[in-house]
């Protein structure tokens, strides 16, 4: 257990330093568009890299939304819920804390705080969205993104072709959600950024935790329903090959 809460530590820690920091550092060398792009990329690249680094430790949710769509979805244990979410959070703190630690390094410059990763809506959204659209972007996508995971994080695909496929997931994902409100989509990681700025990030946070939580529990509930039903598909046709083979043995 303490290696598998090292590794949510660690995981969070990387995801939060290398997807915020793809715009924090690079702050001012790239078209506002581009800057979008960019980020969406850096975060779905740390995802894959990390999902695939760390899977064989842990179980490489690196978010407290991830992990509560798979205790719904009775593929997490409920008992290791609370001491999970809070090495996600610890390891996105000091990731965030950092970060900032590293922007301010630059001289005469002060850390533009929506590049570096706050999450926000109505005027701290990066285009003005309300609190509204930031909810039901932050719920749906999240609920996306956790449905991929829970769907790739089991058999052979769960080492190399689940890591490639969680990771473009989540840029897909941070590709809409970026201009709504920053791309949560991960409480852990808007924890991280949000003590880091204090103030409005702070006061906003709710919405980070609350509807990502939302689009993970939906997730979970509904994965299961796809998983039996894809189950029942596939012994259907197994049973119908079955009987094509019997009647065929019989003609020949």
């Amino acid at each position: 257990m303490f290696k598998k809460l090292i590794g949510e530590c660690v995981g969070s820690f990387s995801l939060v330093f290398f997807g915020c920091g793809s715009t924090a550092l690079a702050s001012g060398y790239f078209r506002p568009d581009m800057g979008l792009v960019c980020q969406a990329v850096a975060f779905g690249l740390a995802a894959t890299t990390l999902v695939y680094v760390l899977r064989p430790v842990c179980d490489a949710h690196f978010n407290p939304a991830v992990t509560v769509g798979f205790a719904i979805a009775n593929r997490f244990p409920v008992r290791d819920l609370v001491s999970t979410i809070t090495a996600q959070v610890g390891g996105a703190t000091a990731g965030g804390w950092l970060l900032y630690i590293v922007v301010s390094g630059r001289t005469g410059v002060s850390p533009d705080l929506i590049a570096f990763g706050a999450n926000g809506y109505g005027a701290h959204s990066p285009a003005g969205y309300q609190l509204h659209a930031a909810l039901i972007v932050e719920a749906l996508m999240t609920f996306v993104f956790v449905l991929v995971t829970l769907s790739v994080a089991s058999g052979k695909r769960a080492r190399f072709n689940g890591a490639v496929l969680i990771g473009l997931s989540l840029t897909l994902c941070s590709l809409l959600a970026i201009p709504v409100t920053n791309a949560s989509l991960n409480p852990a990681r808007s924890t991280g950024a949000a003590l880091v700025v204090g103030g409005w990030a702070l006061d906003q946070l709710w919405l980070f935790w609350a509807a990502p939580l939302v689009g993970g529990v939906l997730a979970g509930l509904v994965h299961p329903v796809l998983q039996r039903s894809a189950t029942s598909k596939s012994e259907r046709l197994t049973r119908v090959g079955r009987i094509d083979s019997a009647l065929d043995k019989q003609l020949y």
